[in-house]
Parts: C-alpha cells; structure tokens; sequence
C-alpha cells in the first residue's frame, strides 16, 4: 500500500501524491466510504492518477464523481478516459455542459490556431449538473457549491470546512485564470467572483494550479485592484466594460475640438 500523503484531513492533491507534477491540481476528498476527485487534467495522466489511487487503497468503485470545476482542456480532457476507468459519474456546472459534451475546440482552449496549439478534446456526457448552492456528500463530508464565473462562464469553487478549493479564480502569487474572450471570459463576473472569496472566511485556498496557501487577503485584492483596471484597458478587446481613451476622442471629434500639440 502506497502511504497517502494528506494535505489536509480527507484531501490529497495528486500532484504531491505523485512527487511530481501531473498537471493541473487534482484533489482527492476523502469520505471514507466514497470519493470525489476535483478536475482530472489531460488524458495521458489519467491512467497514472488511477493507479496511484489504487496503490493508496482506494476501492476504485467508491469513487462518487469526477468533478469538473470549468470547462478548459488541462482540466477536461480526461474525463472520458477517467469515467471509463473509475465506472463514475462526471458533474460540472450547466455552462460547461455544451462544451465538454461537443467537445468545442474554442471554448474549451483545445485549439489556438496562432499558436499552433491543437489538442484532442474527447467528448464526454454530463450525468450531474452543479448549481450554485447544491450540496455534494461525500461520506460525513459536505462539499458546498460556488458558482464563480469570471475565467469562464461556468467556473465552479467548493467549499468545505476551512478550505476553499478556489478553482482558477486565484493564485498564491496573485495571479488568475486567463482571461480570453474566446472562452467565455468576464471581467465584472470575474472580480465579483474574487470579491466573494475575499468576503469568506476560508484559512486556506486550493487552487487548480499551483501550491495550496494560507489566505492573505492581500494577494486576493491585488488581483481585484488589477482586474478593476483591466475593465478600462484596450488590451482585453472585447472583456472590456468600455475603454475611457477612445470616449474621450470621440467626443472631441464630435465636438470639432483638433488635437492640440503644443501641450
């Protein structure tokens, strides 16, 4: 039997399992009797997930569902493979839905033609969708249900007890899930969503990438602060809110005030 390496009580976070990175963060709940596992990552790492799993002498059958917090292929594209391996249902917010069920290269970052990136997106069926609010058991565990849009559309957090699994809303270095029109970002829903974590009262966030960390409502409104001036910038196209420099400049031309160059 291969010694679990908890994080904290009923979660192991799989990359740590492993001793190396597998990808994005996949967090095993632990209730005992059953089990949840939080995003998968990509296909070619879900056979070594399993297997650790096994090694760890979890009853594959007990795994209750494979949650997907959003609809982004680092985190997706193994569901299928996963749901074949652990005979389990997958859950995830009704607007990952479309994408994970059609398998939308777009919306799901699959393909990025300027960057020549294309991966395989296999289709996978939904068997549960998540609300905001729902409540999954897990043994004597309760996983509560955030809805947090912003990275994406249908981008889900949980909470359980202390622990905020925070999905890509938020880093330890302050960072955030990309921010792309393409799939599905937005940018009020995205600082709503960080606005909401920063009101909890959770002492540990657990991200799907990166290292778990204590909350410092520093670093969360580091990210609200910049992301409330991403509103107003040309650099985020179509998130943005409005984009005060081309107003501005279109009331002068409107007005017949000419630029002044003497200034």
């Amino acid at each position: 039997m291969l010694p679990r390496k908890y994080l904290f009580p009923h979660v192991i976070e799989m990359n740590y399992q492993a001793g190396r990175r597998l990808g994005v963060n996949v967090y095993l709940i632990d209730g005992g009797k059953e089990f949840v596992l939080i995003d998968i990552g990509f296909e070619d790492s879900v056979d070594e997930i399993v297997e650790l799993i096994r090694q760890m002498d979890f009853s594959l059958s007990s795994c209750k569902m494979v949650i997907a917090t959003h609809a982004d292929v680092d985190h997706i594209q193994g569901l299928r493979r996963a749901k074949e391996l652990l005979r389990t249902k997958v859950a995830a917010h009704p607007m990952s839905v479309d994408p994970i069920e059609t398998g939308d290269e777009v919306l799901t970052f699959a393909t990025i033609k300027a960057q020549d990136l294309h991966f395989p997106m296999p289709t996978c069926k939904i068997d549960q969708k998540l609300h905001e609010g729902d409540v999954i058991p897990v043994g004597d565990l309760k996983l509560q249900v955030w809805h947090t849009p912003g990275h994406t559309e249908g981008q889900l957090s949980f909470k359980m007890g202390n622990l905020l699994f925070c999905g890509d809303n938020i880093y330890k270095d302050s960072c955030v899930g990309v921010i792309d029109a393409h799939h599905g970002s937005n940018l009020p829903n995205f600082i709503n969503s960080l606005k909401r974590i920063l009101r909890d009262d959770a002492a540990f966030l657990l991200p799907s990438h990166g290292p778990v960390f204590r909350r410092d409502n520093r670093i969360i409104q580091k990210a609200i602060d910049r992301l409330t001036q991403y509103q107003y910038m040309a650099d985020f196209g179509t998130c943005l809110v409005s984009w005060p420099l081309l107003e501005e400049w279109e009331k002068d031309v409107c007005e017949g005030r000419m630029p002044d160059f003497s200034k």
